[in-house]
């Protein structure tokens, strides 16, 4: 947790203090005044809608010890004035992210822990929570929680870390070509993971070569003392492994990965397992999140316990209990006796044929329905890439395919174009009017796929098929 100074926090953020004792200690920082603690700082960041500077006299009641503004007015210095605390200190920044991000860079500085970075096209969010579980066996583990992977979020992730945090796994993700860079000299990993190169952010970098470059900076920024780890079977890990400084290590099917899975079953449920073969050692790994993909995560997360010196017993625990962060084939059973996949959280190419070939292996008494929208970030490649999946889905035999959205039209009409039925086809507009479909379609028995870019909002979708509605 970032413990100092008003005074050094001043000096970190080349701020001014407005109000109240330079003596006065922080600890903690929070950027929403819902989540602020006694003794924290608070951060207000501007906007038209959801201006933090609103919030000031409720972070101070919530036990604020710090305000970071970046305007100076006599109604903020008022809430000081008001609160009657003597502790209570209000500093001038020239800009809240930079302030957020200097305090960050101030407090990783102090941590003597290890720091596991994480990037990738997909993939990324699972791995780290199979990582958390790996490491939680015999470690004490700070984690990125929720959706904190961006220029904001890595830095409250490393202001988050404690003394007692031995292994510090940040999240890393990317919109552009050095944005990883800056995220890397805010938390300065010293061990490097790239679970793929995949063809997100086409739309932001124009190629798969600069998507490749854009996730190598996490590569590059390793140190020589620490190491690499890459998914053996993707195409671009060579070039990868090329510009590492670090050990590079390797993960996946392939004979001559350092970690690797053979013996890959799914179960009806739509859950691998596997022999994880290391070495001469072979043991059995069964998960419980659906997906053949998710062996190459748990492969990720196995490589990566071992790595700090875990017992195979160990890594095969961890992997075997990971929990997972929702909304990422997340699969329950709603009241109605409908099997859900809620993957609304975010969808690309790759992801989305992992998604749909896993409902496909899976069990069902009643029908396989797909509810699939758009993909975002996909620049010249969208319409065809969406009619790709179209194709995929016809040729996995599902029975329904309900689209949402413009983009996702493609979908259907590559369905289609695949030899599926039109009337197993319901292109929607939006989610709403998919609910709507599905309350027609949907019976006991039924295995129903949820999955788009996190824009659509497809966690609607989800709702009404577990929420009563009339």
């Amino acid at each position: 947790m970032l413990t100092l100074s008003v005074e050094r926090l001043v000096e970190i953020v080349g701020g001014e203090l407005l109000a109240g004792p330079e003596s006065t200690m922080v600890n903690g920082l929070a950027v929403d005044s819902r989540q602020v603690m006694p003794g924290c700082a608070f951060v207000a960041f501007p906007g038209e809608q959801g201006d933090g500077h609103s919030y000031l006299s409720q972070a101070v009641a919530s036990g604020a010890r710090a305000l970071l503004v970046t305007r100076d007015e006599d109604s903020f210095r008022e809430v000081v004035a008001m609160s009657r605390r003597s502790d209570v200190a209000m500093v001038l920044v020239p800009d809240s992210l930079a302030a957020v991000q200097s305090l960050a860079e101030y407090h990783r500085k102090r941590l003597s822990c290890p720091v596991v970075a994480i990037t990738g096209s997909t993939g990324k969010t699972t791995t780290k929570d199979f990582i958390r579980s790996v490491l939680g066996t015999r470690m004490v583990v700070t984690a990125t929680e929720g959706n904190r992977n961006n220029e904001l979020g890595v830095p409250l992730t490393v202001m988050a870390a404690g003394a007692d945090t031995e292994v510090l796994v940040v999240e890393m993700a990317m919109r552009g070509a050095g944005q990883i860079e800056r995220l890397c000299q805010i938390a300065s990993p010293t061990v490097g993971l790239v679970t793929n190169v995949g063809y997100s952010h086409m739309e932001l970098l124009g190629s798969q070569e600069a998507i490749a470059s854009a996730k190598g900076e996490l590569v590059r920024a390793i140190p020589s003392s620490g190491a690499v780890f890459l998914n053996g079977d993707d195409g671009w890990s060579q070039t990868l492994a090329l510009t590492a400084d670090a050990p590079v290590k390797t993960y996946g099917l392939d004979i001559a990965c350092d970690v690797r899975a053979e013996d890959i079953l799914v179960g009806e449920n739509g859950m691998a397992s596997f022999a994880l073969v290391v070495d001469d050692d072979r043991p059995a790994v069964q998960l419980q999140v659906p997906g053949r993909h998710n062996v190459y995560n748990a492969l990720a997360a196995a490589a990566i316990g071992i790595y700090f010196n875990l017992t195979l017993s160990d890594v095969v625990v961890g992997l075997e209990e990971a929990a997972f962060t929702g909304m990422r084939m997340e699969t329950f059973v709603s009241a109605s006796g409908v099997t859900v996949i809620n993957d609304a959280y975010n969808a690309n190419p790759t992801s989305m044929r992992a998604a749909i070939a896993t409902l496909a292996e899976m069990k069902a008494t009643g029908k396989r329905i797909a509810v699939l929208g758009d993909m975002a970030e996909l620049g010249s490649l969208s319409e065809l890439a969406h009619f790709r999946i179209g194709s995929a889905v016809s040729q996995l035999g599902l029975d329904t395919l309900v689209t949402v959205g413009e983009r996702a039209r493609r979908i259907a009409d590559g369905a289609m174009a695949g030899g599926m039925p039109a009337d197993m086809v319901r292109p929607c507009v939006g989610p709403m009017e998919a609910v709507e479909v599905l309350d027609d379609l949907l019976v006991e028995g039924d295995v129903v796929l949820v999955k788009a870019s996190r824009v659509m909002g497809l966690e609607q979708v989800v709702e009404g098929i577990t929420e009563p509605h009339v």
